[in-house]
């Protein structure tokens, strides 16, 4: 007779992609693993769109790969789950087992989809990544509208929401990549090439503000993949974006292809780095600029969404940002997605004056060595964001998000609310 008291927990999720889904299942497992003395851990791998797979062969990777087998023999014994923690958008949640957690990147706009509302009181628990998309999921409702009666019922989220936010990674050595820039001050952006991003305003207005100043901004991105054809598209998109701008003295920079998490961070720290720069129209989250801020570079970014969690004191109300003010209005219509980004939400659009004003500032900042300034501050609050992000810490909260009871939600105030 088994005396094993684990819970057994079916992982699925697009836990070998580079995606931010990806990265968001990655955080997951680690946590799981974390307390093994609870998890008996099953993985079931997602596709993410068109994104690639992991290549790395560590130890990680290593115990993914013998965890599926295990889950392929488990399933074929007809062997059940005791629970389920579903990484993917809430679209693709089911009941897989008698407890079922639902973990999204959540809400980049203001309102989640109705057909989000079902899926998600489907679950017996949600977790999301930040305040943002867990403020939105509760105080999102839809109201059902009958034809005939013209009677009208409301219906919201009753499942309870947690928000854990990402932790920071730790690394022994970071890798010195030459990056081969002719500029000694630089702004980096990373981000995938998308209407969500805002790369094209970023570029276009890092231009005109810097048209007579030798600075760069190195963009690392891509359309969808890492491979040679991704990158002579995107190579294509940008040198007609620059070509439709007057001559100028700064420099953009595409760094494309696949690069490690080490690598990632190492651009962080390159001595030819000296801001971030990211003016989304709504994050979930926001890793680069998370990973970019608990590195210590100053960031000049909006803070609407997910990435306030951790460019603003929640103690001070400042933000530790060179903050770009921005308008909420509603998202565009090519990026509408059915049942995902709804026509009546809404999400920010970054003010073009704002956006150079900030940018600026930042470089004077740095270039003169402004005592108390914003970049100033940066080592100091990535010390704080270290603290108070910890891998202990955020492990220990998510696994307590996923096994426990969760408390009771609060509904919010600020309903946004769809006639159907």
């Amino acid at each position: 007779m088994s005396t094993d008291l684990r819970k057994k927990i079916l992982l699925k999720g697009p836990l070998l992609t580079r995606s931010g889904y990806g990265e968001q299942a990655r955080f997951a497992l680690r946590s799981l693993r974390s307390r093994e003395d609870l998890f008996d851990i099953y993985i079931q791998p997602l596709n993410w769109g068109q994104t690639s797979w992991l290549t790395l062969q560590d130890e990680e990777r290593v115990w993914i790969d013998q965890t599926i087998e295990k889950t392929i023999n488990h399933n074929q014994n007809r062997g059940s789950y005791d629970m389920s923690l579903q990484v993917t958008i809430p679209n693709e949640w089911s009941k897989l087992a008698p407890v079922n957690v639902g973990y999204t990147a959540g809400i980049e706009t203001n309102m989640v989809a109705p057909a989000w509302l079902g899926f998600g009181n489907d679950m017996d628990k949600i977790i999301v990544v930040s305040d943002h998309s867990k403020n939105v999921y509760i105080n999102s409702k839809a109201i059902l509208a009958n034809e005939e009666t013209n009677e009208k019922t409301e219906y919201r989220l009753n499942t309870p929401v947690v928000s854990v936010n990402y932790p920071v990674k730790h690394y022994e050595s970071l890798p010195e990549l030459d990056l081969g820039l002719s500029t000694d001050f630089n702004f980096l952006a990373i981000a995938q090439f998308g209407p969500r991003k805002n790369l094209v305003n970023t570029i276009k207005w890092f231009v005109e503000e810097f048209q007579n100043d030798n600075v760069g901004l190195v963009v690392k991105s891509n359309m969808a993949k890492n491979c040679l054809m991704d990158r002579e598209q995107l190579h294509g998109i940008l040198k007609g974006l620059l070509g439709s701008l007057p001559e100028s003295v700064c420099k953009v920079y595409l760094l494309h292809g696949n690069l490690s998490d080490e690598e990632i961070h190492s651009l962080y720290v390159n001595k030819q780095i000296s801001a971030f720069v990211a003016l989304p129209h709504g994050e979930g989250f926001g890793l680069p600029i998370f990973e970019a801020a608990y590195s210590g570079l100053p960031i000049v970014a909006t803070t609407w969404s997910g990435q306030s969690d951790f460019l603003i004191s929640k103690d001070e109300k400042l933000a530790y940002c060179y903050e770009v003010a921005c308008d909420i209005n509603r998202v565009q219509p090519e990026v509408l997605w059915e049942n995902v980004i709804i026509k009546e939400s809404s999400w920010s659009y970054a003010r073009e004056q704002s956006a150079k004003e900030k940018m600026r500032q930042c470089y004077n900042d740095i270039t003169t060595n402004k005592e108390d300034s914003i970049a100033s501050k940066a080592p100091a609050w990535a010390a704080t964001l270290t603290k108070n992000f910890s891998e202990e810490k955020k492990y220990e909260e998510f696994c307590k998000a996923v096994y426990d009871e969760p408390g009771e939600t609060v509904k919010g105030h600020n309903e946004n609310e769809i006639i159907l």
